[in-house]
C-alpha cells in the first residue's frame, strides 16, 4: 500500500510538473497572433470595463458569434492578473491542465496502470500543447467535452449518478463556450455506442432528469438573457454561426474532404506512429465484434466496451467536422483525447512485448524531424526565411543524433523508456521556440511589436488607421492600443489626425486617396513589411473622394472566423 501510496505521488508530481512546463510555459514569450486571439482578448476586456456579463462586445457593437465561457474566464483573469495578453491565455491552459488531470484520475480508478502514459500522451500532444497556448474557443469547447464523455463512461461501468451528474454539468460548461455542438455531438456517441451493443436501457437511463435540470440551470440563465437583450441572437448564433457555418462557406473556411487526416496527425505528434496504430488496432476489434451482433457478451472478442466507446467517440468527431464545409485545426480538437487514452491502453497490454521496428524507426524518426524542424526555424525567421548553410548541417547533425539515440534506447529498452525519449525532445524543441524563436515570431507575426513602435510616437489618444495590412494585424492593434482601428479599404477614413499603418509601397496610393491631405513618414517595421505615416485632419466640412477604381468591400463579404 505504501508503494502505491510512493508512485501516486509520484505520478501526480511528474504529471503536474509537466503539464506545468508544456501549458503555461511562455505564455508571453510572442504577442497575440491570427484574428482571433487579440479579437476574443479585446472583448473580454470591454466586458469587464462595462462589467457586463451578458452582451459580448466589440469596440461597442454586440459580437453575438460566439456564447460567453471564454469571455468570462478571461475576464476573470484580468481583473486577477490585469490586462495581458498571457493572461488571456489562461483559460485554455488551465483548461488543458484539467483534462489531463481528469484522465489520470479517471484512468487509475477504472483502468489501473495506464493511467500515467495517458496523461502524458494527451498533455504532449501537439495539438493539445498549441491550443492551450491560444486565446481562443477551442480548449473551452475540448476541456469539458472530454470530462463529460468520460464521467459517461464511468456511469456506464459503475451505475453511479454521481458520474452521470458530470455528463450534464460539463456538458452545460461546453454549451456555454460553442454552443448546441457539444451536447448533439455527445447524445450521437452515446447513442451509437448503445445502438451498436443494443442496450436500449442504457439510452433511455441516460436521460437523467435531474441531470437535464441541471444542464438547463447552468445554460439557459445567459441564453435568455442575451437573447433578450439582443433580439438577433438567436438567428445570428444558431442560424450563421453554427447551421450556415456547418453547410456553407459563407465564412470562407472551405476545405478539402481530406483536410483533417493531415490536422489530426500532426494533432497528435509525437506519438502519431503509436496513436494511429492503437486507434486502427481497436477499431478492427470493434468491427469484429459489431458483425456478429448476436454473440453473447462473453464471446466478444472485445468484451471491455471502453476502448469501443474512445474509437466511436473519434471517429463521430472526425467525420462529422469531416462533412462540414467549413473547416479550422481547432473543430478536430476534441478528438484527440480518446486517441490518446486508447493508445496509453494499447502501450499498457504490451508492456512486456518488444517493439516493432515497424513502429520504433518512424517514431524516432517523428521525433528528430521535430526537433531539427524547431532547431532550424529561429533561423530561418532572423535570416529573412532562408537557411544558412552552417545552420543546416548543424540542424541535420542534431536531427540525425537524436533519430539514432531514440531508436537505439528504444531497441534496447523498449517501452520502460519510451516516455523518456519522446518527452526529451518535445521539451527541448518548446524550449528552443520559446527562447530561441519567440522574438521572430513576435516581429513577424504579432501586433505586439507594431503597438511599441507606434507607442514610441508619443500621441497615446490618437486613432489609428490601417490600409492594406494582414486582418490580424488591425484585430491585435485594437486590443494593443485599446481602440477600434480604422480601415481605409471599408471607407473608414479619419476626418482627424491620425496615424496609418499601411503596407510598404502603398505611398503613391495614399496620395490618390487623401488628395489634399498631407501625410509623413514616420517609419517602417521592415518584418511584416508595414510603414507608418502621420496624416493630418481634413478641412472643416471636406469629404474624402475616393480615386478611381478604389473599391469597398460589402460589409458581410469581411471574412470572420
Amino acid at each position: 500500500m505504501r508503494k502505491e501510496s510512493k508512485w501516486s505521488w509520484f505520478e501526480a508530481l511528474l504529471v503536474a510538473a509537466v503539464c506545468g512546463f508544456l501549458f503555461f510555459y511562455g505564455l508571453s514569450a510572442f504577442g497575440l497572433v491570427g484574428a482571433d486571439e487579440p479579437r476574443y482578448a479585446q472583448i473580454a476586456r470591454e466586458m469587464l470595463a462595462k462589467r457586463d456579463f451578458i452582451t459580448p462586445t466589440l469596440y461597442g457593437e454586440p459580437w453575438l458569434e460566439k456564447p460567453a465561457l471564454f469571455y468570462w474566464r478571461a475576464m476573470f483573469s484580468f481583473d486577477t492578473f490585469g490586462v495581458h495578453d498571457w493572461a488571456a491565455r489562461l483559460p485554455s491552459a488551465t483548461y488543458a491542465l484539467m483534462m489531463v488531470l481528469v484522465t489520470i484520475l479517471h484512468m487509475r480508478r477504472f483502468r489501473p496502470g495506464a493511467q500515467l502514459d495517458a496523461a502524458l500522451i494527451t498533455a504532449s500532444c501537439a495539438g493539445i500543447i498549441g491550443f492551450a497556448h491560444g486565446a481562443s474557443t477551442d480548449m473551452q469547447l475540448a476541456a469539458p467535452f472530454t470530462v463529460a464523455l468520460l464521467g459517461w463512461y464511468a456511469w456506464y461501468e459503475t451505475g453511479s449518478k454521481f458520474w452521470l451528474f458530470d455528463l450534464y454539468f460539463f456538458l452545460a460548461i461546453a454549451t456555454l463556450a460553442k454552443g448546441p455542438v457539444a451536447p448533439f455531438l455527445a447524445g450521437v456517441v452515446v447513442l451509437i455506442f448503445c445502438l451498436l451493443r443494443r442496450d436500449w436501457k442504457t439510452a433511455l437511463s441516460t436521460l437523467w432528469l435531474p441531470g437535464v435540470i441541471i444542464y438547463f440551470l447552468i445554460t439557459l440563465p445567459w441564453y435568455v438573457a442575451v437573447q433578450a437583450k439582443n433580439p438577433r441572437f438567436l438567428y445570428e448564433f444558431i442560424v450563421q454561426h453554427n447551421l450556415s457555418r456547418f453547410a456553407t462557406d459563407m465564412f470562407q473556411h472551405s476545405q478539402p474532404f481530406w483536410y483533417y487526416i493531415p490536422i489530426y496527425l500532426l494533432a497528435l505528434a509525437p506519438w502519431t506512429f503509436f496513436a494511429i496504430p492503437a486507434l486502427l488496432n481497436a477499431a478492427r476489434s470493434c468491427w469484429k465484434d459489431w458483425r456478429s451482433p448476436h454473440a453473447p457478451e462473453c464471446d466478444r472478442m472485445n468484451p471491455d466496451a471502453f476502448p469501443e466507446f474512445l474509437v466511436l467517440w473519434a471517429f463521430i468527431i472526425f467525420i462529422f467536422f469531416t462533412a462540414s464545409t467549413s473547416k479550422l485545426p481547432g473543430y478536430i480538437l476534441p478528438a484527440v483525447a480518446p486517441c490518446t487514452i486508447l493508445t496509453a491502453d494499447y502501450l499498457q497490454r504490451r508492456r512486456n512485448m518488444e517493439l516493432s521496428r515497424v513502429l520504433i524507426i518512424p517514431h524516432a524518426g517523428l521525433c528528430a524531424v521535430i526537433l531539427g524542424m524547431f532547431l532550424v526555424y529561429p533561423h530561418y525567421l532572423s535570416q529573412n526565411q532562408t537557411i544558412g548553410r552552417v545552420e543546416l548541417w548543424i540542424t541535420l547533425f542534431v536531427t540525425g543524433l537524436c533519430f539514432v539515440t531514440v531508436y537505439l534506447l528504444l531497441q534496447r529498452y523498449g517501452l520502460r523508456v519510451l516516455r523518456l525519449v519522446t518527452l526529451t525532445p518535445i521539451i527541448i524543441s518548446i524550449l528552443v521556440i520559446m527562447q530561441l524563436a519567440a522574438p521572430a515570431i513576435d516581429d513577424f507575426y504579432s501586433a505586439r511589436p507594431v503597438a511599441k513602435v507606434v507607442a514610441t510616437f508619443g500621441m497615446v489618444e490618437t486613432p489609428v488607421a490601417v490600409y492594406k495590412v494582414r486582418r490580424d494585424l488591425r484585430y491585435g492593434m485594437g486590443f494593443y492600443r485599446d481602440q477600434k482601428i480604422a480601415s481605409y479599404e471599408e471607407n473608414e477614413i479619419p476626418n482627424a489626425e491620425h496615424i496609418l499603418i499601411a503596407h510598404a509601397g502603398t505611398q503613391p496610393e495614399l496620395h490618390s486617396i487623401l488628395r489634399s491631405r498631407r501625410t509623413k513618414l514616420l517609419g517602417e517595421f521592415p518584418a511584416q513589411h508595414v510603414e507608418f505615416f502621420w496624416v493630418t485632419a481634413a478641412p472643416p466640412g471636406a469629404t474624402v473622394p475616393l480615386p478611381p477604381g478604389f473599391k469597398i468591400p460589402a460589409k458581410n463579404t469581411v471574412q470572420k472566423k
